[in-house]
């Protein structure tokens, strides 16, 4: 397989690069330009192409259509792209730090746990400054990942099937907790709240573009430095430990990295199930790759499902908008699936 090495942090970080995979890479990067010119042409006021970049470059045809794309269409879009890439780093990591490909946020209580809290906060106390729903958020996923990872541990170290049944019981136990709230709260707030559960994108603006953005400037490189942990990991603890790697620390800080993408994309938008176990199997299967080159692969195609997922709950029933959540569920479900009759398949043989 014919490939490259890109060198980056004064020799610290190096990628091989096959160039199966830059060429994905490239045609994901297309394929979401693609997706974010037609959502932002798309609408009740209808543009064109060449009226929606020349709009972005500051030769906006009309009042209107600056408006238009500026204050609605331009940051929605960004919001799913990035929460799409958030949440699919998210599973990768976890998928890695457990060796099971089942893992994912939203199977796992991590993004139960920060949409409970972002619930609680909406419903109890609802003038809480709304730039404080990331942190929250960020607070109670760790402690449910804390508190999956201690009840699932044990002398010989963590089990990762344990892990995975562990997380689907915690995540039920707190999405009951979650209804309570949703039941019993004041209705106006409820349904607030309810709309944003659905994992829709259509109310967000540039505040929540403003946080993920700085999520992703701190946390996207520290994943990309944590390539070489990751492909120790996934060997087992034995050989991660024989390289050099210190298990247990990496291990937390993998999980922390994962937790923070995760919570700031669920506080942003809500709960969007099945993003962080699809889009890693999707890159692997379009391209072969070290760790690294993976991981990119991963966050591209994790862009592109939401994006494409936003887009056309927005578009294929308008005026009515269908939440970008319940069209990633329905993708995700039968991958789901597939995947528990292959990993079953398997183990028989």
């Amino acid at each position: 397989m014919s490939t490259t090495t890109l060198i980056g942090f004064g020799g610290r970080l190096a990628l091989r690069v096959p160039y199966r995979a830059a060429l994905v890479s490239l045609g994901l990067t297309f394929a979401i330009i693609g997706v974010l010119t037609w959502s932002l042409m798309t609408g009740s006021y209808p543009l064109d192409s060449t009226q929606v970049w020349a709009t972005l470059f500051g030769n906006s045809p009309s009042d209107t259509a600056s408006t238009v794309v500026w204050e609605f269409r331009f940051p929605r879009t960004l919001v799913a792209l990035l929460v799409g890439a958030f949440l699919a780093l998210s599973g990768a990591a976890l998928q890695y730090v457990t060796r099971n490909p089942l893992a994912d946020p939203s199977l796992v209580g991590v993004s139960q746990g920060a949409a409970l809290v972002v619930v609680s906060v909406t419903i109890l106390a609802p003038g809480m400054g709304s730039y404080l729903r990331p942190i929250l958020a960020f607070g109670g996923s760790l402690a449910v990942a804390a508190l999956i990872l201690l009840a699932s541990s044990s002398r010989r170290g963590g089990d990762t099937l344990r892990f995975i049944l562990m997380g689907i019981g915690v995540a039920a136990l707190i999405s009951s907790f979650t209804s309570a709230l949703l039941t019993y709260g004041d209705i106006d707030r409820a349904m607030s709240a309810l709309g944003w559960l659905a994992g829709s994108v259509h109310s967000v603006g540039w505040d929540e573009v403003r946080w993920l953005s700085v999520t992703a400037f701190f946390v996207i490189p520290a994943f990309m430095a944590a390539a070489r942990p990751l492909s120790a990991i996934r060997f087992g603890e034995d050989v991660a430990t024989g390289l050099g790697i210190r298990v247990r620390m990496a291990r937390w800080g993998l999980i922390i990295l994962a937790v923070a993408l995760a919570a700031t994309a669920v506080a942003a938008v809500g709960a969007l199930g099945f993003v962080g176990l699809v889009a890693p199997h999707l890159a692997r299967r379009l391209a072969h790759s070290g760790v690294g080159m993976h991981l990119v692969l991963t966050g591209l195609t994790g862009a592109l499902l939401v994006g494409l997922a936003d887009f056309a709950g927005r578009a294929a029933f308008a005026p009515i908008q269908i939440p970008a959540g319940l069209v990633t569920a329905i993708i995700g479900v039968p991958v789901f699936v597939a995947l528990i009759l292959r990993t079953q398949a398997r183990s028989q043989l």
